[in-house]
């Protein structure tokens, strides 16, 4: 397939609110390891970025930042967490916008759904119970940790604002703590934060509008959201639509994801691609907003396919520009090209070492 076909391209500008990025193609969200112990950005961090905006992808989101220090975080995850950082991101930011690219801060608070955590404390969740891996306890949160929750989203939105970010995307999937509260497993609330989904979505709705309120009308936000929850009484796809559909008031694009703990081979041109573009294209079907499709994106014959097919307006990837940060180069000179990630999930295996191939 020529992806100079059709009335849209892959190569074409992409608007979300007031961002216009240089093309379709996204850099999804991709854990780096690569923060110092505080959440720094480091040097090894601005290398990355770098080569992924000159690589030629039109917008960049970073790793997940926590909004506050007391999560339950892997270590050496970016943090948005506090004031000092600010000067720092702005750095980043340049670093990307100098080659031309868009960066957007992602923020995310963790809370029961990640590995071991250095805090003594039980992790902050939807209900009380324990963490995946059975480490650490976990406490309910009360109205009162809701409202300072929020809080600390806007506040972390606000300094990705200052750094000079062209967007913040709200982490509103992967078992993270909003995704638990979307999540039946994980949300047994008998009061107005469980039970129906119009209810267990009411606290990422008030985070999304806090963020909102914090940055005002026209700084872009964006927000991830599983399609489903890929595990046995979660959250269904049909479910989903109704929280997409209600965060579409208070955001410009929503990013489709998904958490999946079967096996699915998504390298190659024999696996499994777009896993959730069937749920992406029903959603832009019903919002007014940019919707972007985020997992097994591998040809770009297949991405144009459903740019010509479906109201899908972006593509996001993680593993292949971890291998290949280029690889939108690359494709913008032969489109037919194959990347080489074999989906591996081993990237950053070694500080300047981005890809386990290239060790």
């Amino acid at each position: 397939m020529d992806v100079c076909k059709g009335e849209r391209r892959l190569f074409d500008e992409m608007q979300m609110g007031s961002l216009v990025a240089w093309n379709r193609f996204v850099r999804a969200a991709t854990y780096e390891g690569a923060a110092d112990a505080a959440g720094r950005i480091t040097p090894e961090i601005m290398r990355i970025y770098r080569e992924l905006a000159r690589g030629g992808v039109g917008t960049i989101i970073t790793s997940f930042a926590y909004v506050r220090d007391d999560g339950y975080h892997p270590a050496h995850m970016m943090g948005l967490d506090r004031d000092e950082l600010v000067p720092a991101w702005r750095e980043l930011v340049a670093c990307v916008h100098e080659a031309g690219a868009a960066i957007v801060a992602q923020i995310a608070y963790c809370g029961a759904g990640a590995g071991k955590g250095p805090f003594a404390a039980p992790a902050l969740g939807a209900s009380d119970g324990t963490s995946p891996d059975g480490t650490r306890a976990v406490r309910a949160m009360t109205r009162a940790d809701m409202d300072a929750m929020a809080a600390d989203f806007a506040a972390a939105a606000r300094r990705a604002q200052e750094a000079g970010c062209d967007g913040v995307e709200i982490h509103g999937a992967h078992g993270y703590l909003l995704s638990q509260f979307l999540n039946p497993v994980w949300n047994h609330r008998e009061d107005a934060y469980g039970g129906p989904i119009e209810h267990r979505m009411r606290f990422p709705l008030e985070v999304a509008r806090a963020v909102r309120e914090a940055v005002g009308a026209a700084f872009p936000v964006l927000v991830k959201i599983n399609s489903s929850d890929g595990v046995e009484g979660g959250m269904t796809e049909d479910e989903s639509l109704v929280v997409s559909e209600a965060l579409a008031a208070y955001v410009d694009a929503i990013e489709v994801s998904g958490t999946t703990y079967g096996k699915v081979k998504i390298a190659g041109p024999g696996g499994q691609h777009g896993l959730y573009a069937s749920y992406a294209a029903k959603l832009a079907g019903r919002v007014g907003i940019p919707v972007i499709l985020t997992g097994g994106n591998r040809l770009c014959a297949e991405m144009q396919e459903l740019l010509d097919t479906t109201g899908i307006t972006g593509f996001g990837l993680a593993r292949p520009l971890a291998s290949e940060p280029d690889l939108i180069a690359r494709w913008e000179r032969d489109a037919s090209y194959e990347p080489r990630c074999v989906s591996c999930s081993r990237c950053f295996p070694a500080a300047g070492t981005n890809c386990v191939l290239d060790r």
